[in-house]
């Protein structure tokens, strides 16, 4: 009976053993200085390495928590997985085309106007619409840093055709297009940039 049961934990084992090389990587348990530290600009991807909409939904469940203006949360996303909508994305990023060619993910961040910064149809000061840019980078923010806790890379792209990606994704006439942000996996180990010393961007009174 024991050798019965053995050789059933073993067979039970060899089976998940052989399921897990189609399975979705785990996903990373970084710490959040880890995090911090290991994000980068990731300009070459691993074009063996999937995401799935599952994990996708999980990431923008996170970005929900990022803060906005009176919890206006203007910031929208457009996401192509498709084949069809990531080469038609990849050809609205200037020189980024070739460096996210293998991102199995591309997508666009944009945010409604007249929401963040604003009473009524008024702004509330002199920076007008420019809260609602602000909000969306708090936004993305948190998108590169849940992508990289996940175990993944991302690439924020200014360089884009705003129109072209409009009309692509029906983007409506009031939403302002920001970025597109490539997310995966890297395909090398990106170096760290040099940083402006701490002097030189703190002021403490």
């Amino acid at each position: 009976m024991k050798k019965t049961i053995l050789l059933s934990a073993a067979a039970v084992l060899m089976a998940l053993a052989s399921c897990s090389g189609n399975q979705e990587p785990a996903s990373s348990s970084l710490s959040f200085d880890e995090v911090l530290a290991s994000r980068r600009s990731v300009r070459s991807y691993d074009a063996t390495k999937k995401i799935s909409e599952a994990q996708v939904k999980e990431l923008f469940a996170a970005v929900q928590d990022a803060p906005s203006w009176a919890n206006q949360q203007p910031s929208k996303y457009y996401v192509a997985m498709s084949e069809e909508k990531l080469k038609a994305v990849q050809n609205l990023v200037g020189q980024n085309k070739e460096r996210i060619a293998n991102a199995p993910v591309l997508i666009v961040s944009t945010f409604e106007r007249g929401k963040s910064g604003f009473h009524g149809d008024e702004p509330v000061n002199e920076v007008g619409d420019g809260w609602g840019a602000y909000d969306n980078g708090l936004s993305n923010c948190y998108l590169i840093m849940k992508a990289r806790a996940m175990g993944f890379d991302t690439l924020i792209m200014g360089m884009r055709d705003a129109d072209p990606l409009r009309e692509l994704f029906a983007i409506p006439s009031n939403e302002s297009v920001m970025a597109v942000i490539a997310l995966g996996y890297r395909a090398d180990e990106p170096k760290r940039p040099q940083h402006r010393g701490l002097d030189e961007i703190l002021k403490i009174y």
